[in-house]
C-alpha cells in the first residue's frame, strides 16, 4: 500500500519522474484504444490500409517507452541524493509491460490483415468470448485503479487472474495442440488458437501492472 501512495503521491508533483507517470498513463490507455479497435477490425474484416495505419500506432507506445527512461535516467542524474529510488525502479518496470501489451495488440492486427476472414469470438466458442471481454474488463479496471487510487480494484483483479483468464485460454489452446478442437480449417484454427495465446498474454502484462499498486518492488509480478 505504501507504494501506491508512492505513485500517486508523483502525480501531484511537477518533476521529471510524476511526468514519467502521466506519460505511461497515456501509453496504458492508447494500448487499449489499440486492443479495442484490434478486436472488433478481427471480427468485422475491416479494410486492409485502415489496419496497416492502425498497425503503426505502435510505434507511439515504443517512443513512450523511450521517453519514459530518459525521464527517469535524467531525473537520478540530476537528483542524486533522491529517496524516490523505488518509483523509478517500478516505472520502468510497468512500461515494459505496456510496451509488450502493444506488441500484443498489434499481433492481433497482423491476424486481422493476414487471415482471409473475420473471427468473431462469440460465434467460435464462448470460452474464448469470455477470455476478449475479461481482457476488456481488466483494461478499463486497471486504468480506473491507476486513475482513482483503489487499490481494492487491483487486489480484486489479482485474485481472479487465474481462473478467469489463464485456465480457459490453455484449455483452448491445449485442445487444439490435442486435436480434440478444431475451428473449420488449418488456417482458421491456427489464428483462433493465437488469437487465445495473445489474449492470455495481454491479461498477464495487465496483472504485472496492477501488482505495482499493491506489491513491494521484489514481488511486482506475483500474487500479494
Amino acid at each position: 500500500m505504501a507504494i501506491f501512495r508512492d505513485v500517486i503521491n508523483l502525480w501531484k508533483k511537477e518533476d521529471l519522474l510524476s511526468q514519467a507517470w502521466n506519460r505511461s498513463y497515456e501509453m496504458l490507455g492508447l494500448s487499449h484504444e489499440i486492443f479495442k479497435q484490434a478486436v472488433r477490425f478481427l471480427g468485422s474484416g475491416e479494410n486492409i490500409e485502415t489496419l496497416k495505419a492502425l498497425k503503426k500506432r505502435d510505434q507511439e507506445i515504443n517512443e513512450f517507452q523511450r521517453e519514459v527512461r530518459r525521464k527517469v535516467l535524467t531525473h537520478y542524474a540530476v537528483d542524486q541524493n533522491t529517496t524516490d529510488m523505488a518509483d523509478g525502479l517500478i516505472l520502468i518496470n510497468m512500461v515494459v509491460d505496456i510496451e509488450r501489451i502493444g506488441d500484443y495488440c498489434k499481433n492481433i492486427l497482423d491476424l486481422a490483415i493476414n487471415h482471409p476472414s473475420s473471427i468473431v469470438t462469440g460465434e467460435v466458442s464462448n470460452d474464448l468470448k469470455l477470455v476478449e471481454d475479461e481482457v476488456q474488463t481488466r483494461f478499463q479496471k486497471t486504468l480506473q485503479a491507476l486513475h482513482t487510487q483503489d487499490a481494492d480494484i487491483a487486489i480484486s483483479l489479482m485474485e481472479g487472474y487465474r481462473e478467469q483468464m489463464t485456465g480457459k485460454s490453455d484449455e483452448i489452446v491445449n485442445a487444439v495442440l490435442k486435436g480434440d478442437l478444431e475451428f473449420g480449417g488449418h488456417s482458421r484454427t491456427a489464428a483462433i488458437t493465437l488469437y487465445a495465446r495473445y489474449l492470455k498474454r495481454i491479461g498477464a502484462h495487465l496483472k504485472n501492472i496492477t501488482t505495482t499498486l499493491v506489491n513491494p518492488f521484489d514481488s511486482i509480478g506475483y500474487k500479494k
